[in-house]
């Protein structure tokens, strides 16, 4: 005779704060992704073709680890968010310091349609946590 227990309030409190706690995880992990995305690309644009050892050696790390964070937080996060958010990041970060490394400019027309990367993002993370939310309230009633 096997015993089952119906899940608690208590249980499903718990639950609720660990899958929470797992997703901020998981962003936070997304967010280093992005981070080692932007050295990615700014390392790639110093190996000038990868034709600059250091830099290429350098840009070959920051593409492995960025590649490992972005599959730790994919293991969580929704793949199509996760992939937006994380090219997104690398997008307006690279094109952001692009100019402090880089003989580059960062016009105001640039300048506007990174705002409007950076919102998309934004707007991409919100609507993933009003899903999540919604999947909560829906597993525990």
């Amino acid at each position: 005779m096997s015993s089952t227990t119906a899940p608690t309030a208590t249980t499903a409190t718990t639950e609720n704060v660990t899958a929470r706690s797992d997703r901020a995880r998981a962003w936070l992990v997304l967010l280093l992704a992005g981070a080692f995305e932007i050295a990615y690309a700014l390392a790639v644009g110093g190996s000038q073709g990868f034709t600059v050892l250091s830099w290429s050696l350098i840009a070959v790390a920051f593409f492995l680890l960025t590649l490992f964070s972005l599959s730790l937080a994919l293991r969580t996060i929704d793949v199509g968010i996760g992939y937006a958010v994380w090219a997104g990041i690398g997008a307006v970060g690279a094109a952001l310091l692009g100019p402090v490394f880089f003989d580059e400019a960062l016009t105001p027309v640039k300048a506007l349609w990174l705002t409007v990367i950076i919102g998309g993002v934004v707007w991409l993370k919100l609507a993933d946590s009003a899903k999540q939310t919604q999947t909560e309230r829906s597993a525990h009633p």
